[in-house]
């Protein structure tokens, strides 16, 4: 199972002179900010708006962020999660039901106009400072998207300083729409109106390093600036090849974009480069990037405003993270010579 390989038992990490890791569970608590807290296990649930929050906490105090934010940020206003609940759509497509299987409901990402556009930008413009303030120099951020709005989200994040570093690509059929023009469909059976959604683009972007320092001096000082090697000690791949949430995490996790742990497992653990650090999400939902680190060995912060998912998180993260899991095998890719 993957978390009995993802731990390094040899690896020394030197200590920065600011926030340092944590190294008892109840000393992450003072990283609440005087917001409600839940600590589990090793890692601290944070009820607040992840805005207030990043802003709250010392400078630096943080080595990466993993996280899968709402994506078109309208798509969890209360309004539309009360449509999505009774099944009346609005941002929310409502799929069929096809041979007794209950498919869930996908957001319209095209449904949202210039306005809203520049409110995604603005809002992770904002963010993407705030993150930067709490980061480490060079620290990580692993940030999910999709292929409709990731070039507007990443450009928002580089704008508000963080560095880009290119992208992790999890390979998973998706449900997208678009198989036939609406209202058409019949008229033109041979036209699509999209391509099948067969990839979920993940933006790598980093703090800044100090001007002049050098990956290898980051590493020696503040434990951050580079990505952790696989457990098998290989240079990591940008594509994972991975699965859709299985049944079971569902069952534990009631959330519409729950991620499967068998993947996050995988990116959690190369956002610490010596394996040593805090990992936050400030976007915690229901609580699956905490139960990845709770799973690999590390220590999360994990942040949601909802005050539902906050209290699903409490109750599901060590259930998740109890999850066996088996990750897919490393894609092996054919080498191009020329480039």
């Amino acid at each position: 199972m993957v978390q009995q390989r993802l731990i390094a038992e040899d690896e020394v990490v030197a200590k920065p002179d600011l926030a340092t890791v944590c190294s008892e569970p109840d000393a992450i608590a003072a990283f609440d900010a005087g917001y409600p807290s839940h600590l589990v296990g090793r890692s601290l649930l944070v009820h607040a708006d992840c805005f207030d929050w990043l802003a709250a906490i010392p400078e630096h105090a943080i080595s990466s962020i993993v996280t899968d934010p709402p994506y078109g940020l309208k798509e969890y206003e209360h309004s539309e999660l009360q449509k999505r609940a009774v099944g009346r759509g609005g941002v929310w497509r409502i799929p069929p039901s096809f041979d007794g299987h209950e498919r869930a409901p996908l957001p319209r990402f095209t449904a949202l106009n210039g306005k809203e556009r520049a409110i995604l930008r603005a809002f992770f413009v904002q963010w993407a400072r705030l993150a930067v303030r709490a980061l480490r120099p060079g620290g990580h951020v692993i940030i999910a998207s999709n292929a409709f709005i990731s070039q507007l989200t990443f450009e928002a994040l580089v704008e508000g300083g963080l560095e880009w570093r290119g992208e992790l690509i999890r390979l998973v059929q998706t449900l997208r729409g678009g198989s036939r023009p609406k209202n058409a469909e019949d008229q033109f059976p041979g036209v699509c109106s999209m391509l099948r959604g067969g990839y979920e683009p993940w933006g790598i972007l980093r703090a800044p390093l100090p001007a002049g320092m050098q990956v290898s001096e980051c590493l020696r000082i503040y434990g951050t600036g580079g990505l952790r090697r696989d457990w098998h000690g290989k240079q990591a791949l940008d594509v994972i090849m991975s699965e859709r949430t299985p049944r079971s995490e569902r069952a534990i996790a009631d959330h519409p974009s729950l991620k499967p742990q068998s993947f996050l497992r995988q990116v959690v653990y190369l956002s610490l480069p010596l394996g040593e650090g805090i990992v936050a999400d400030p976007f915690m939902g229901s609580g699956s990037t905490i139960a990845a680190c709770e799973a690999v060995g590390y220590q999360g912060i994990g942040v949601e405003r909802s005050a539902d998912y906050y209290a699903i998180a409490r109750r599901v993260v060590p259930q998740l993270a109890r999850v066996p899991v088996r990750a897919k095998p490393q894609l092996q890719l054919p080498i191009d010579d020329d480039l």
